[in-house]
């Protein structure tokens, strides 16, 4: 399946996810995007559709016969990310595929909730750190 092809056929079965569903090349492959949140990929070469996931729906994607993203890294290494196949069923139904496009995108956002940047931390005494200042130097020419 060429990515073409692949990417208008997730884009039909995320369309009940609602409008601002879009897709990308990316490294030889597809993301897909709701919302501002990156929570799925696309492999063209095996024609799958990978959904993120994390420790609240890991489960589920597994006990309904999904599989893990995997790619190799240098050194052949096998990588294992956070994005599994859906079952079978919601490939080929867009109400088949709205549950489990919205734990990807549910699963996205918790990703994105944790990786925001805490808050600074108050300086020992309460006081905030002074604002360098700079001035500008000016030297007349003759």
């Amino acid at each position: 399946m060429s990515a073409d092809q692949l990417a208008a056929h997730a884009l039909d079965l995320f369309a009940l996810l609602g409008p601002g569903v879009t897709a990308r090349r990316m490294f030889g492959g597809l993301g897909f995007w709701a919302g501002g949140r990156f929570f799925a990929i696309g492999d063209p070469e095996d024609g799958a559709l990978y959904l993120k996931v994390d420790d609240q729906t890991r489960g589920r994607f597994e006990d309904a016969g999904g599989r893990p993203f995997t790619y190799a890294a240098r050194g052949g290494e096998r990588m294992v990310m956070s994005y599994f196949t859906p079952p079978e069923a919601a490939l080929e139904d867009a109400e088949a595929m709205l549950p489990w496009a919205r734990l990807g995108v549910e699963a996205a956002a918790r990703a994105a909730a944790t990786r925001a940047r805490p808050p600074r931390k108050p300086r020992a005494g309460g006081k905030p750190k002074p604002r360098r200042t700079t001035t500008r130097r000016t030297t007349r020419r003759r």
